[in-house]
C-alpha cells in the first residue's frame, strides 16, 4: 500500500494510481504466461528430426554404392557391376565435453559437461566429430560371376574396401 500513496504523490490522484497499478499487474501477468506456452524453435517436428538422418544416411550410401562399383569394374573379368548397401544407423554427432575428476579416499568423482556455443537463443553444442554410417552388408551383382576366380576376387576387393567380413557380402551373376 505504500507503492500505492507514492504514486498517488507522483500522478496526483487515487485514480491515477489505481489504472498504473492496475497496468502493471496485468505486464506481470503476461510476462507469466509466456512462461507457459511452449517454444516452437526448440521442438522439432517428427519429419524434421528424423528427415536429415535418413537422409544423409541414403547420401552416404549411394555415394559408396558408386564409387565400390566404379571400382570393382577394374577387376579383371567383373563385367557389369551393380552394387546394393545395407547400413545399420544414421550418422552418429560426438559432442565436445570437458569434465574433471576429483579423487578422496575410496572416492572417484567425475563431472562432465558439454561444451556449448551460440548465444543466448542459438545457443546449442559442439559438434567434435561426425561418424559417417556403419556398413552392415553388400550384394554384388555382375556378369563376370559365372567364374569361381572372379568371384573371389569381387569378394576379397569388397571386403577390403568396405572393412566388413566376406560372410556379409554376397557376389551373384547378373542375368
Amino acid at each position: 500500500m505504500k507503492a500505492v500513496k507514492i504514486l498517488e504523490k507522483l500522478l496526483g490522484s487515487k485514480r491515477s494510481a489505481a489504472v498504473v497499478m492496475l497496468l502493471g499487474t496485468a505486464g506481470l501477468l503476461l510476462i507469466m504466461i509466456t512462461s507457459f506456452l511452449p517454444d516452437k524453435k526448440q521442438q522439432p517436428t517428427q519429419e524434421t528430426s528424423t528427415s536429415p538422418v535418413s537422409a544423409a544416411s541414403a547420401g552416404y550410401c549411394r555415394s559408396t554404392e558408386q564409387k565400390l562399383r566404379e571400382f570393382l569394374r577394374h577387376i579383371d573379368g567383373a563385367g557389369e557391376v551393380e552394387v546394393y548397401l545395407t547400413v545399420g544407423s544414421g550418422e552418429r554427432y560426438i559432442y565436445a565435453s570437458e569434465g574433471k575428476r576429483s579423487t578422496s579416499e575410496n572416492r572417484t568423482e567425475e563431472e562432465k559437461k558439454y561444451v556449448m556455443t551460440g548465444g543466448s537463443s542459438t545457443r546449442g553444442p559442439l559438434i567434435e566429430t561426425v561418424e559417417t554410417p556403419e556398413i552392415t552388408g553388400a550384394v554384388i551383382v555382375c556378369t563376370g560371376c559365372g567364374s569361381p576366380a572372379v568371384e573371389e576376387r569381387i569378394y576379397k576387393a569388397a571386403s577390403a574396401a568396405l572393412g566388413i567380413p566376406t560372410a556379409k557380402i554376397y557376389v551373384t551373376k547378373m542375368r
